[in-house]
């Protein structure tokens, strides 16, 4: 594997382990995405994020969007073993460079008056979009690129954060400007 083919994506903490990106299209049937997640426990190799939604295509297949950690194991051996299950229909590796990612986060903030105020501020610089609202509670929406997820969450930790859920990152490719 060549370095252009590995990619560092930002993780959020710590060091940023190297990923790619792939597009599995799979048979939109019972027990298919438990044995795609099964080959990654057996073979050992992590997933860093992982999505799944039927396409608007075709009802009859899935996207399963997995983000695969590529120090655990070869990129290569990753494709070879998910091409042998019978469900799967195509394989593609999106690059960041010729993908749109996206990333959802929501967020329930404990806040008081003063902290309220600040958190819908901090929530629309960066786009998001207050959810609910409970007496002392708040859960705010946020999509992006995951690097903004990343930075938001950063600056969250700064105020008395409830509960997070993040989703995988879902991709694309970009579209040809031609």
């Amino acid at each position: 594997m060549t370095p252009a083919q590995l990619t560092s994506l930002p993780g959020g903490r710590g060091a940023s382990p190297r990923h790619h990106i792939l597009s599995v299209l799979v048979e939109n049937k019972a027990g298919v995405l438990a044995r795609v997640a099964g080959l990654f426990s057996r073979r050992g190799f992590n997933i860093y994020s992982l999505a799944v939604a039927p396409t608007d295509e075709d009802e009859h297949f899935s996207r399963i969007t997995i983000v695969v950690d590529v120090e655990s194991a070869p990129l290569e051996q990753v494709i070879m073993q998910l091409d042998k299950l019978i469900n799967v229909v195509s394989i593609g590796e999106l690059s960041p460079a010729e993908a749109v990612e996206r990333e959802l986060v929501l967020v329930t903030v404990a806040v008081g008056p003063t902290e309220r105020s600040q958190v819908i501020q901090l929530v629309g610089v960066f786009g998001g979009e207050v959810v609910s609202v409970g007496a002392d509670r708040m859960t705010v929406m946020l999509a992006g690129r995951p690097e903004k997820i990343d930075d938001f969450e950063g600056l969250l930790e700064h105020y008395a954060v409830v509960e997070l859920q993040r989703t995988g990152r879902v991709a694309l490719p970009k579209l040809d400007r031609h």
